[in-house]
């Protein structure tokens, strides 16, 4: 009488399941590239955001101090106008209260303008590359886009800040010349980069003995 058979013996560990089980990276876990050749001043757009972000962020920061520093430091002095120390000993405690003071209102001031600066940079940011894609991007990314957002900065800002017409229209003009200006010396980066903006293959188009396309 033959015995049963025993049911096969399964290994302790198989290679074969474990790399079917392995999980995969998931798609948003992978680093895009910061550069791009296609894209203003050749990074992408969160690159971009960053920096305009801690770049100006740091810039309002110093100009807080600064300011912050003065007028506590104004403060300070007109708050104690009339007991002003006699002795040696108490201008040297007089200077300390005014330089403690001053580093607190520094540094107050620092990191409110800090953050009110980044976020409105940021914000002309946003703006700049929502007009590009709503423009179609490609050989669009030029300084119309950044124009617009310079006004539509300028307008947010004064509407925020309610002033009145005369300072809204000031303002708006401010905008337009800043954006002007940071648009063109973008493609002017870009020019130097290689890359092809519309206007300028349309004006070439119009020269005589060129062949290049018009950009419709």
């Amino acid at each position: 009488m033959d015995s049963p058979a025993l049911p096969p013996i399964k290994p302790a560990f198989d290679s074969s399941s474990a790399s079917k089980n392995t999980p995969t990276p998931y798609p948003f876990r992978q680093r895009q590239p910061r550069r791009n050749p296609n894209e203003r001043l050749s990074l992408n757009f969160p690159a971009r955001l960053q920096l305009a972000f801690w770049g100006s962020a740091f810039s309002g920061a110093v100009l807080g101090l600064s300011e912050g520093g003065l007028k506590a430091g104004f403060k300070f002095r007109a708050e104690n106008a009339h007991r002003l120390p006699s002795s040696e000993k108490g201008w040297y405690f007089y200077h300390k209260s005014k330089n403690y003071h001053t580093l607190i209102g520094g540094g107050k001031e620092a990191g409110r303008m800090g953050l009110k600066l980044g976020i409105w940079v940021s914000m002309f940011v946003v703006m700049e590359d929502a007009v590009d894609q709503w423009r179609g991007a490609g050989k669009r990314k030029d300084f119309l886009s950044t124009t617009v957002a310079g006004l539509g900065t300028s307008g947010l800002f004064s509407l925020w800040s309610r002033f009145p017409v005369t300072t809204a229209a000031r303002t708006a003009r401010t905008g337009l010349w800043i954006g002007l200006g940071y648009g063109l010396m973008q493609d002017c980066f870009s020019l130097l980069q290689g890359r092809r903006l519309g206007y300028v293959e349309f004006v070439k188009s119009l020269l005589p003995g060129k062949e290049n396309e018009r950009i419709v």
